[in-house]
C-alpha cells in the first residue's frame, strides 16, 4: 500500500510541475472536492479525527490555494466576489466540522463545483481560441 501511495505522490508532483497556472487552479478545485468527499465519508463513519483532518485540508486548499491565488488588481470586482465566496465556503467547512452537519459540506462542495466548472470551461474556451 505504501508503494501505491508513493507512486500517487510522484504522479501528482509530475502533474503539478508540468501544469499551466490555469491547470494548477483546476487541481486545487479537484483537491478541495476530494477532501470534502473524504470528510463526508469520515463524518458518516463517526471518525471524528479523520473528518477534522479532511476538513482542515479542504480549508487549507481554499485559503492558501484558491484565495491566495486571487489577483485583486487584475481581477477587480470579480476577485472581490470570489474572495467573499471563498471566505463563506471556509465558514461552511468550519461549521460543518463543529456541528457535524453533512448539509454544510454539501453546500461547500456545490459552491466549489460551480466555481470550478466555470474555471475549467474558461480554460477550454481559451485553449480552443488559441488553437483557432
Amino acid at each position: 500500500m505504501r508503494g501505491a501511495a508513493a507512486y500517487g505522490r510522484v504522479s501528482v508532483e509530475s502533474n503539478v510541475l508540468s501544469a499551466s497556472p490555469h491547470q494548477l487552479i483546476s487541481m486545487l478545485f479537484d483537491g478541495a472536492q476530494q477532501a470534502i468527499k473524504a470528510a463526508r465519508l469520515h463524518m458518516q463513519n463517526g471518525n471524528v479525527a479523520e473528518k477534522g483532518k479532511a476538513i482542515s485540508k479542504a480549508i487549507e486548499i481554499v485559503n492558501s490555494g484558491l484565495l491566495a491565488a486571487l489577483d485583486k488588481e487584475k481581477g477587480g470586482e470579480l476577485a472581490e466576489r470570489l474572495e467573499s465566496l471563498y471566505t463563506y465556503i471556509t465558514s461552511l467547512l468550519l461549521k460543518a466540522n463543529l456541528k457535524n452537519e453533512e448539509a454544510l459540506l454539501d453546500e461547500a462542495a456545490r459552491l466549489l463545483e460551480d466555481i470550478g466548472s466555470a474555471w475549467k470551461e474558461i480554460g477550454q474556451q481559451a485553449a480552443a481560441g488559441a488553437g483557432a
